[in-house]
């Protein structure tokens, strides 16, 4: 009968036992690497409440059209939606008014005017963000704000 030692085991095998003991290293490495970067942080939140707005303060935004008194002009814009809006010879000067609790509106405002001049404003909360002034006659005119 032979006898089976652990030297003799170790010798046919050591292929086997060094993949072993490198596969349980690089287990343990990527483990405490997880708890190193914060990736064993869990973040819960409860009920139907966490998916509703977190309260942002409703932002009021005003379009503004102005230009050579008796003037007309169309009006292209987007509406809090972004859904495109055209308003078709309106006499200047002529505004509308927006509301939205959205964190960000993409405000986006275009118009061309029969007169000498055309103006267009975007404000929001009564900051102005973007004016613009053309002196040509028949001019158009384009205002945009991307983080209003």
């Amino acid at each position: 009968m032979s006898r089976i030692s652990v030297s003799t085991i170790a010798r046919r095998q050591w292929t086997t036992i060094v993949a072993i003991l490198v596969i349980a290293l690089v287990a343990f490495t990527v483990y405490r690497l997880h708890g190193i970067f914060g990736s064993n942080n869990e973040i819960s939140r409860s009920g139907s409440e966490a998916l509703e707005n977190t309260g942002y303060n409703p932002k009021h935004v005003t379009f503004e059209v102005y230009g050579s008194p008796g003037s007309l002009a169309t009006i292209n814009y987007l509406d809090i939606h972004a859904q495109p809006q055209r308003v078709v010879d309106v006499p200047l000067p002529w505004s509308v008014n927006l509301t939205t609790d959205d964190p960000t509106m993409y405000a986006d405002l275009r118009a061309q005017g029969d007169g000498d001049t055309i103006g267009c404003r975007i404000t929001v909360n009564g900051i102005v963000k973007d004016e613009r002034l053309s002196d040509n006659v028949n001019g158009y005119i384009a205002c945009l704000d991307k983080t209003a």
